[in-house]
């Protein structure tokens, strides 16, 4: 049980990692959507109109294709137990049951 509860502290849900990439999806996407229009309608003759529309097409590409992407490097993520407070704890644990265990064997 101590176990489970140690794994939830340590390891996204698919939700959870879905959430998270629409939020940063949100924030990136502006981003992009900002840099592409200050571009556009910096170095080129466009009118406003194109430019919106330039850099909405850029930015509709960008939100899917991230997205996916992101989601994708999120799972990867979460099954990697390095770096992780709870796959300290269990290590050190480990640890110190292998070593009572030596010292009762002795």
């Amino acid at each position: 049980m101590a176990a489970q509860r140690n794994m939830r502290k340590g390891k996204d849900s698919p939700t959870r990692s879905v959430l998270k990439a629409i939020s940063w999806r949100l924030i990136a996407s502006g981003t992009t959507f900002i840099i592409t229009f200050v571009i556009f309608r910096q170095y080129t003759e466009k009118a406003i109109e194109e430019v919106l529309e330039t850099a909405s097409f850029v930015t509709s590409i960008d939100i899917v294709a991230k997205l996916v992407f992101y989601y994708f490097h999120e799972r990867m993520w979460t099954n990697i137990t390095w770096g992780k407070y709870w796959s300290r704890r269990a290590w050190r644990r480990k640890y110190r049951q292998a070593h009572n265990q030596q010292l009762k064997d002795h």
